[in-house]
């Protein structure tokens, strides 16, 4: 067996500061995500703006939530960490 396959852990989203940090901005991501499609489900309004919500912005505001999640998510897992690192 090769160093690489016996050291290979899991994704790593809690080795770094910065992995950490895209890890807690794609949860918080996620849940606002989920957040707008419950608020759209029910036909409310968003609390600081006043602006009334349907079942299409409910989806719209989801959407873009798993967008922002995804991407956050991935540069959790791929990012390298940058200049403390010697590269």
């Amino acid at each position: 067996m090769t160093g690489s396959t016996a050291s290979s852990g899991g994704l790593g989203l809690f080795e770094t500061t910065f992995s950490i940090g895209a890890t807690v901005v794609s949860a918080l991501a996620l849940l606002l995500g989920l957040g707008f499609v419950a608020m759209g489900y029910q036909d409310m309004t968003l609390p600081v703006l006043g602006t009334e919500l349907s079942i299409l912005t409910g989806l719209v505001g989801l959407l873009f939530g798993l967008f922002v999640a995804l991407v956050a998510f991935v540069a959790a897992v791929y990012m390298e960490p940058g200049f403390g690192d010697g590269h």
